[in-house]
């Protein structure tokens, strides 16, 4: 119809900051799925991954150019730290195919962007927050366990030590973020309440990452602080698994079962805490996680499909209505 929008113009006008929740959640299943050994399916989803992160990035320079001061009101919410997070889990990924130049300079996009977004997030943070409230924590991690990665692939002890100062970093955020969480968003939140163990899942996946990163060629701790990290990885498992248990408990005692954005907020903690199972049945010595690691991945892989099956409907839906007018 003349004059009526295209696709992609609709989709930008809809587009919220929290879009990148998306790409966080492909993108963990595509590194879930590799550390399970489903190698095609693992390649298929980092595609779409990286095309969504790709389209997301030209959207949000658009948008810079276009309207500064607008861009600069919408990176001051926690939401806006999905596109930080989102790029730390690509970076992850491509860190396993070993395009270490890739991987590394998403490293460094996204440490300017943590860092750069970071304290107008937590300038003011009011109590009663949804449970994007723990984006602060996710992105966080999410450095730590890129950083870790990098580390152990290109025997950088200063990077791990810094991943770790991030680990840490990530895990005051975290406390800081539950005391400003509506805890009536278990029961009442549109999906982005899953957020709160997802960054206990990806706090867990970056102890991990850190534990595995050193060895014969990168000894970092002594067998006394390897003895607390792994410690605190597993205390940082469990409690994302008790989170997981409640607020699944929660959906089925009360579905919500209408489409809305944040529902890939609920697909990327699935899908994280199957990742933290899987990476931990190693790291941590505990080989009975990995069952529970390829269960919780399949949940994450069928929560997936459901939300971009809705998702499509919802985008189609609102061009049609909009060419209407």
């Amino acid at each position: 119809m003349p004059g009526s929008p295209s696709f992609p113009r609709a989709w930008r006008a809809r587009r919220s900051p929290a879009a990148g929740a998306a790409v966080m959640a492909t993108a963990t299943l595509s590194v879930g799925l590799d550390l399970v050994g489903r190698d095609v399916l693992s390649r298929v989803a980092l595609a779409v991954a990286a095309v969504a992160w790709l389209a997301l990035a030209g959207d949000c320079v658009v948008r810079l150019l276009r309207n500064p001061g607008r861009w600069e009101r919408g990176t001051a919410v926690p939401a806006a730290l999905t596109g930080v997070a989102a790029t730390t889990v690509l970076g992850t990924r491509i860190a396993a195919l070993e395009w270490t130049s890739a991987a590394e300079a998403l490293l460094a996009l996204s440490t300017v962007l943590w860092a750069g977004l970071l304290p107008s997030v937590f300038r003011h943070l009011p109590r009663g927050m949804p449970g994007s409230v723990f984006l602060g924590s996710v992105a966080t991690q999410g450095l730590a366990v890129l950083g870790a990665t990098v580390a152990a692939s290109e025997t950088a002890g200063w990077l791990a030590r810094a991943a770790l100062v991030l680990f840490w970093i990530g895990i005051v955020l975290y406390g800081i973020a539950l005391t400003r969480f509506d805890l009536r968003q278990v029961a009442e939140g549109a999906g982005d309440q899953w957020v709160a163990t997802g960054a206990l899942a990806i706090s867990a996946f970056a102890g991990a990452r850190l534990l595995d990163a050193s060895g014969p060629r990168l000894y970092l701790w002594n067998d006394d602080d390897r003895g607390v990290l792994r410690t605190v990885t597993v205390a940082l498992l469990v409690l994302g698994l008790c989170w997981y248990s409640v607020l699944l408990a929660a959906e089925v005692a009360r579905p919500r079962l209408n489409h809305d954005a944040r529902r890939w907020a609920t697909v990327h903690p699935m899908g994280m805490t199957a990742v933290a199972a899987l990476s931990g049945a190693g790291a941590v010595g505990l080989p009975s996680l990995e069952p529970l690691g390829r269960a919780l991945l399949w949940v994450a892989v069928v929560a997936c499909l459901a939300v971009a099956t809705e998702a499509g409907r919802s985008a189609v839906a609102a061009v049609r209505s909009t060419a209407r007018r």
